[in-house]
């Protein structure tokens, strides 16, 4: 009996370890792994072998080559054809002759071996992917922009079955609001790939810039894709003056275009471009005012982050209409020709129309928009967004395409063949899908990276928070919905706050590595503590990239609350096991031999500020949080 319970728990723990991933480990976690004897070391005589001429697999044969060769200083040759060189240390990758049906479209098997490592699948997609994980699974120097010494290129045996759980895996890159350049763009999608993302969902027009050619309509890029420079906080800027100097922005050529949809394409991305209409257009009004329905429109400018709307509990109005006319046939002439360029540039099956955050208070009083209600039988104003989404969505299937959009286009009823990106939380995602359509899940509540990540008294200021365990709390599958109707989900990462590259980066990484596992990993497989270790893994490897990211996940965490008494109790937390947290009160600066926090605390007499910082093993882990204890009481609702 004894020897039955010991072999009982020998393969229960074994089954753990087989679940449990290699440090540093690979996001998003694969499907299944087990160890395998020995350790496969790449060397100076290594190559690649690809073991047919299939030039997708040759050209992700010559990314990994290049990848190996800038760190070790190996020359990495790469081969074709099924001969590999007899010494050890080679890698073989191979699409498969016959289907392997486990694997799907997108999934690859990964065999570390000493002697060598193989990669198949049955596509070129797979072998991608797969070659994703190897750079993962090798030392984090791999990712080293020069050739480093004395590195030991060594990966512990084992084998991996690996395939993604959606089709959709995206995130969402906003150029209008401030404009990244084409290269800037690349290394966006070169960072989106290692965690196998396929989606670069494009937000290319906005009230602050409209950012893609269209040559039938050139004052689009010549008027609307310039603003006045401003940095500070977006939104309470001042308008700027008539004369003030419009030279902030830019705009993607077609030839730009169709470069960076190369490059993607190269990397298996698709993208999805989204102009946003009928609301967020004020670019587009202010390059051609024809296109709106209210007097004055030739006076409107883009955007510079000065208020444009007034937001309040419920709803919002605009104090300058940002919309496209829907009553005006101008507007179906624009978009048609748009449309028509558009297609034409974008190889992906959809094309993402907007349809959030229409204002609607300048059309309630504007009789062209009332004389369509009376003359299409239209209810109320959702019901003339839909007259303009329905007509939107005949123009996009007129170029071969499908069409997309934010769940507003749900409002006063839906095209039949429109899908829908679900940004309002999860609801609107399951009211279409409880309709038949398609959805990928977007939501604020989990996948909004503009949003803050730490206390909001040491981030740059935001409406709202997102933490990273938040983040790795989304599931795209709400209850009761059919799983066939969500074809994924994706995050977004919007650029009102964003005005260069490294803070872009600083809010994506690593929550961004959370929605990933999310599209990728088996639901079942989620583990935030394992996940956590692997991300902060993944730092050192951004480290070597120079990625910059946030530390956010070590930060300490302040919860404030009025006792029964009404006085305050201060509680402090981690969103990470294993760290200290040590404070002081007097205005210093804590470290580990100050009082370490073992439970909730009261305010000392006098005292007016808490500072915070955490630590393991006397590394300073998150940064020092200096908080008020006014600020404290204030949130926690305590009047003084």
């Amino acid at each position: 009996m004894k020897r039955l319970i010991l072999l009982c728990m020998t393969g229960i723990i074994a089954g753990m370890l087989q679940a449990q991933p290699e440090t540093p480990g690979i996001i998003p976690a694969p499907v299944e792994w087990k160890p395998a004897e020995g350790i496969f070391s790449l060397n100076p005589s290594s190559s690649i072998t690809v073991s047919n001429n299939d030039p997708a697999v040759l050209r992700t044969a010559e990314l990994l080559a290049r990848a190996l060769r800038g760190s070790s200083g190996f020359t990495i040759p790469v081969r074709s054809g099924d001969v590999m060189t007899r010494n050890t240390g080679n890698i073989l990758l191979t699409v498969n002759k016959e289907n392997d049906a486990t694997l799907g479209t997108e999934g690859y098997r990964l065999s570390i071996k000493p002697v060598m490592v193989s990669i198949s699948a049955n596509s070129a997609a797979g072998i991608f992917y797969g070659v994703q994980s190897l750079l993962q699974l090798m030392p984090r120097e791999v990712d080293s922009r020069q050739p480093l010494q004395n590195v030991q290129w060594n990966i512990p045996g084992m084998d991996i079955i690996d395939y993604p759980r959606f089709g959709w895996r995206g995130l969402m890159l906003d150029v209008s609001r401030h404009f990244f350049t084409k290269e800037e763009v690349k290394a966006f999608i070169d960072e989106m790939v290692r965690y196998k993302f396929n989606l670069l969902h494009w937000h290319l027009t906005d009230d602050e810039g409209w950012r893609i050619e269209i040559k039938s309509y050139p004052n689009l890029t010549k008027k609307g894709a310039w603003s006045a420079r401003r940095v500070g906080t977006f939104g309470n800027f001042p308008a700027p003056a008539p004369d003030e100097p419009r030279d902030y922005g830019g705009f993607y050529t077609q030839k730009d275009i169709r470069e960076i949809v190369q490059y993607a394409s190269e990397r298996f991305v698709n993208i999805l471009p989204e102009v946003d209409v009928p609301g967020h257009s004020l670019a587009t009004i202010a390059s051609y005012p024809e296109l709106s329905c209210t007097p004055g429109a030739d006076k409107y400018v883009v955007r510079s982050g000065e208020k444009i709307m007034n937001w309040y509990s419920g709803g919002f109005t605009a104090l300058v209409d940002n919309t496209l006319c829907p009553a005006n046939e101008k507007v179906y002439t624009f978009l048609d020709k748009v449309f028509t360029e558009i297609a034409a540039l974008f190889p992906f099956e959809y094309i993402h129309m907007g349809g959030d955050e229409c204002a609607k208070n300048f059309w309630e009083k504007n009789p062209e928009v009332l004389a369509l209600m009376k003359r299409e039988k239209l209810k109320d104003m959702h019901e003339v967004q839909s007259y303009f989404v329905k007509r939107v969505s005949k123009i996009v299937g007129s170029k071969g395409k499908k069409m997309i959009g934010w769940d507003e286009i749900l409002e006063g009823g839906l095209a039949p063949n429109a899908a829908v990106m679900s940004w309002r939380g999860m609801k609107g995602g399951i009211e279409a899908a409880k309709m038949g359509h398609e959805v990928v899940m977007s939501p604020t509540t989990y996948a909004y990276l503009d949003y803050m990540q730490s206390d909001p008294i040491v981030e740059p200021p935001v409406y709202a928070s997102l933490r990273l365990k938040k983040a790795y709390e989304f599931e795209p599958v709400p209850e009761g919905v059919n799983p066939a109707l969500i074809k994924g989900g994706q995050a977004n990462i919007w650029s009102e706050q964003l005005y260069n590259t490294r803070h872009m980066q600083y809010m994506v990484w690593p929550r961004a590595l959370a929605i990933a596992e999310a599209v990728w990993s088996p639901k079942a497989a989620r583990n935030w503590n394992r996940f956590a270790a692997r991300v902060e893994a993944n730092f050192d490897r951004m480290d070597m990239r120079s990625v910059k990211y946030a530390r956010a996940m070590f930060d300490p965490i302040f919860n404030p609350k009025k006792d029964a008494n009404g006085q305050l109790l201060v509680e402090l937390s981690t969103e990470v096991e294993g760290l200290d947290i040590y404070y002081s009160w007097d205005n210093s600066h804590p470290d580990p031999f100050y009082p370490r926090y073992d439970g909730p605390m009261r305010v000392p007499k006098d005292a007016s500020m808490l500072k915070a910082v955490t630590y393991r093993k006397g590394r300073q882990m998150g940064r020092q949080i200096d908080i008020p204890v006014k600020e404290l009481e204030k949130r926690a609702g305590i009047q003084k």
